[in-house]
């Protein structure tokens, strides 16, 4: 079986995001940190505990439910603001930390699910938008991270 140029390309920049945020944001004080990007919008800390979220909760289990039930079994709600009372009480290095494990964690996973183009093209249901293809799950995988890094840069 071919392993998939897409599955490569995804993860090399999934694989990244851990260290783009320690970079930017491991050690520095708390007055660049507490303000978020827009009114109303996230801080930095904010970003990594959802990230920490989305890595429990949301691309690799669903990954798993395509590729072991199909669309038979629709995705679980994510809850976008699971991390405010989880993480309370943790640092902000702490969180980057655990990002950083959970992230490598599910890539190894993802890189043993998926075995060819095939299970690319394989099928779930979302919630809110339908059927949508593990391809289509990786490629948004992707775009979030890029998305949470720009509103990381805006907040400071």
């Amino acid at each position: 079986m071919s392993r998939t140029s897409f599955l490569a390309e995804s993860t090399a920049l999934l694989e990244r995001t851990p260290r783009v945020l320690r970079e930017l944001l491991a050690g520095l004080p708390d007055g660049w940190l507490g303000e978020p990007d827009t009114a109303g919008g996230w801080t930095a800390r904010d970003v990594i505990g959802h990230l920490i979220s989305a890595e429990l909760d949301d691309w690799i289990p669903r990954a798993e439910i395509i590729l072991s039930d199909g669309t038979s079994r629709p995705f679980e709600p994510f809850d976008r603001f699971a991390h405010v009372e989880r993480d309370r009480d943790a640092t902000l290095d702490e969180l980057i930390e655990r990002f950083g494990t959970l992230r490598g964690e599910k890539l190894t996973r993802l890189n043993a699910l998926v075995q060819d183009d095939a299970d690319l093209d394989r099928r779930g249901r979302h919630p809110d938008l339908g059927e949508v293809t593990l391809r289509q799950l990786l490629a948004t995988w992707t775009v979030h991270d890029l998305d949470h890094i720009a509103q990381v840069h805006a907040s400071l």
